[in-house]
Parts: structure tokens; C-alpha cells; sequence
């Protein structure tokens, strides 16, 4: 292989936003998340409204102004 042309690979802590944190090696010098495995629907059979980025905001209010119309 090649020198100098890898990145460098820093140990770091990974930290959810439900407080989960576990360590990986990555080229970011640290990770956040919205979700991981522990919290995340699929994985724990629970059933949960995720919002990313106001979607279902969005939805709500497009839809509850077209029932206010009829």
C-alpha cells in the first residue's frame, strides 16, 4: 500500500440522542446520532413517531388546513 495516503482513524464515542454511547474507530473526531439500535423502532418492537426534520409537522398542517377548507 501506498504512504501518506490513508486517513487517520480516531477512537471515539459514539453518543445517541436516547444517551446509548458505545466506542468505533472512525475518520470524524466525534459521532452524534438521532437514533441507534436501542432505540430505534424495528429493533425494539415498540412503536414510536420519529420526526426528521418536522415531516410530520409539516403533514399535520397541510392536511389540517385542507379540513378546515371543506
Amino acid at each position: 500500500m501506498k504512504d501518506k495516503i490513508h486517513p487517520e482513524l480516531h477512537t471515539v464515542d459514539v453518543t445517541c440522542a436516547c444517551g446509548a454511547t458505545w466506542k468505533t474507530r472512525t475518520t470524524k473526531k466525534e459521532l452524534t446520532l438521532d437514533i441507534c439500535s436501542s432505540c430505534h423502532p424495528f429493533y425494539t418492537g415498540k412503536q414510536k413517531l420519529v420526526d426528521t426534520a418536522g415531516r410530520v409537522e409539516k403533514f399535520r398542517k397541510k392536511y389540517a388546513a385542507k379540513k378546515e377548507d371543506q
